[in-house]
């Protein structure tokens, strides 16, 4: 409803009283098909470059990663029931497999303790990393 209502201000206030703009379009359907084919597009890309060089978008991603709590925690659902779990008895093994070969070292050894006990933490629920507010 907007778009036509400002098809019809704009060709009967602006078009219909300049002689000039009247010559170009002589009936209100060549002026709104027109308008619709140009004008759609090219308010679509101006609209987009706006919002790309603007510094709220990136504030706005900025508020949005920082407010979502499963930014620092596990989704419910099948990350902490499949996925989390799944991970973390694969790091568990690998680091079993390399143990018995002898390929770890104390600080690859030390690492994968730290990974596992944050994988632990994601999977009782709790958040790991450093939230500026903990939700």
């Amino acid at each position: 409803m907007g778009y036509v209502s400002t098809l019809i201000t704009v060709y009967y206030l602006a078009v219909k009283n300049l002689p000039y703009l009247l010559d170009l379009f002589p009936h209100f359907e060549t002026f709104s098909i027109l308008a619709t084919i140009i004008g759609g597009p090219m308010s679509v890309a101006i609209g987009w470059l706006h919002l790309k060089r603007s510094t709220a978008y990136s504030s706005e991603a900025d508020i949005s990663v920082e407010s979502n709590p499963y930014s620092y925690k596990l989704a419910p659902g099948k990350e902490v029931e499949a996925f989390a779990p799944s991970y973390l008895e694969l790091l568990r093994l690998m680091a079993k497999l390399l143990k018995s070969q002898n390929l770890l070292s104390n600080e690859d050894e030390s690492r994968l303790i730290a990974l596992e006990e944050k994988l632990q933490t994601l999977i009782d629920g709790n958040m790991v990393g450093n939230p500026r507010r903990k939700v």
